[in-house]
């Protein structure tokens, strides 16, 4: 059985990788997924999705804002058995203003909730930052719950901490998965893996990145920064390190613990963002440097030979904005473990579902600008 996968908010193909590398056998029969098309809005996103992914069948990833976009226009290449979206996450994150559904990225998560309106998937798979359970006081949070249980899905979220199942960084986000209400299949929480965490280290060094690899050009420091670094131990910022008093930020009482932030080699690397500005662009333990963008992937579980296009500072954010690959693998072939009949070992959620009976005056919301954009189709 092979489920047709389309995307939302595709970004670079983190989660398009997971899903197409999960493969379940069962009783004689293959379930997999393949991808079948994806929209984004930024031109380097789509390009690196189509590089990566579907390179022969380049025109079924749309670049467009999704508000321009019709859905009839996706239909027309591919229907979908199963529907992932990232949702834009700006609102959410703790790094920012946290303006939630306030802002301008927190409603476009009702494309979602449209798209499986109009498409009825299978199974869905939806992703965002922790932070979204606490904006505007878990207001946010169940009434998105509330709206992807209404179109008519099952639904299971839970806080992953993709460090637990194998990727080499302290990666913590909200992943909700649905199955649709009709098909009487319980979704389970798959257990992490049974073995130690993957350190930074192992990660970046073994095997080495090759000579030529591609994305692994250096960042340049300036002598300041340089000079910063050689007084910050691993693991250390520059804040927590002792530093020369013409070395010390001057930022008030600011003291991100990103900032000018050293790996610790002998632990998975914290979260790598899509930032690179102010000291965020993560630091070698050792080398007085930036990581590269190819030693970045790694840590986010690409694999060397998935290129990012675009310029350097593009290619960052695209890194930081993506989910794992390998955390996605894991969630999709559980998820594909229970449409199999497999039985294996799960967890309960560890995030409660407060949206039941959750009743709202009006559950569709306005995005801006929604009606005076012209639609693509």
């Amino acid at each position: 059985m092979n489920f047709r996968l389309g995307e939302l908010f595709c970004g670079p193909g983190g989660l398009a990788l997971g899903a197409t590398s999960a493969k379940v056998k069962a009783n004689g029969r293959h379930y997999s997924i393949s991808h079948a098309w994806a929209t984004d809005y930024d031109k380097d996103t789509c390009a690196t999705y189509r590089h990566n992914i579907c390179p022969d069948n380049p025109k079924s990833v749309i670049c467009c804002d999704i508000r321009k976009l019709k859905f009839e226009v996706l239909k027309k290449i591919s229907d979908i058995d199963t529907l992932a979206f990232g949702f834009p996450c700006n609102d959410f994150s703790v790094v920012g203003e946290q303006k939630g559904m306030n802002g301008i990225y927190g409603p476009l998560y009702s494309f979602g909730v449209e798209a499986l309106r109009f498409f009825q998937p299978k199974f869905f798979l939806a992703e965002n930052v922790g932070g979204l359970r606490n904006a505007n006081d878990g207001k946010v949070f169940d009434k998105i719950l509330f709206d992807l249980q209404k179109v008519g899905y099952v639904v299971t979220p839970h806080l992953y901490k993709f460090e637990l199942y194998g990727v080499p960084q302290a990666r913590h986000r909200i992943i909700i998965i649905g199955i649709r209400q009709d098909l009487k299949i319980r979704f389970r929480v798959p257990t992490p893996i049974d073995s130690k965490l993957v350190t930074c280290r192992e990660a970046i060094e073994n095997p080495p990145i090759l000579e030529g690899a591609p994305n692994n050009e250096l960042t340049k420091q300036s002598p300041q920064v340089i000079e910063r670094l050689q007084y910050i131990k691993p693991g250390e910022n520059a804040f927590t390190a002792v530093l020369p008093d013409k070395l010390r930020l001057n930022v008030g009482n600011a003291k991100i613990s990103q900032i000018y932030r050293r790996l610790n080699p002998d632990k998975p690397a914290y979260t790598i963002t899509g930032s690179g500005g102010g000291g965020t662009h993560v630091y070698h333990w050792q080398e007085d440097r930036a990581l590269t963008n190819r030693e970045r992937a790694r840590l986010q579980a690409f694999p060397d030979d998935f290129v990012f296009e675009g310029s350097k500072e593009s290619i960052r954010k695209q890194i930081g904005m993506a989910v794992p690959p390998l955390g996605a693998k894991k969630v999709f072939e559980a998820v594909l473990k229970c449409f199999a009949g497999i039985n294996y070992l799960g967890l309960e959620s560890n995030i409660k579902n407060n949206a039941h009976g959750f009743h709202f005056e009006n559950s569709r919301l306005t995005l801006p600008d929604e009606h005076d954009e012209k639609a693509v189709g």
